[in-house]
């Protein structure tokens, strides 16, 4: 007598369904990616010759040292005390104004932190001026 079901269930797993699924969230993130646009354009030198010298008087340069203070170039004094960011956004604005091009060079130091000079990135940015990263080679 023979009382086994000929109908067996089987639990194998298709690939199938898988790949499909996998394939899907593949094309929702690529779209997710292209629609969002957090990005914020800065203007980096591609090479020397491309760089403004650091004695151009027309430029306004912030130089953020390897302990997070800030000096305003030129006119800003070397020897004098590195200042918080709160303290030089007044000076900044006032030489903004007066230079016509409306560009920013930011000279960070390279062990100064990520956050100053972001700091100084996001200021710029809300303020519509151009930020130029220079560094050192």
């Amino acid at each position: 007598m023979d009382l086994r079901s000929n109908n067996q269930i089987k639990v194998e797993g298709g690939m199938a369904s898988m790949t499909d699924l996998v394939f899907l969230l593949l094309i929702f993130f690529i779209i997710m990616s292209l629609m969002s646009n957090n990005t914020m354009v800065v203007d980096v030198p591609k090479d020397s010759a491309e760089m403004d010298p650091i004695t151009d008087i027309q430029q306004v340069t912030v130089v953020i040292t390897e302990d997070n203070g800030y000096l305003l170039m030129p006119g800003g004094d070397v020897n004098k005390p590195r200042a918080e960011f709160a303290d030089i956004v007044p000076e900044l604005n006032a030489m903004m104004e007066d230079n016509g091009e409306q560009t920013l060079r930011i000279e960070g130091h390279r062990l100064a932190d990520y956050e100053a000079v972001f700091r100084v990135m996001a200021y710029a940015d809300v303020q519509q001026w151009k930020p130029a990263l220079a560094y050192k080679k």
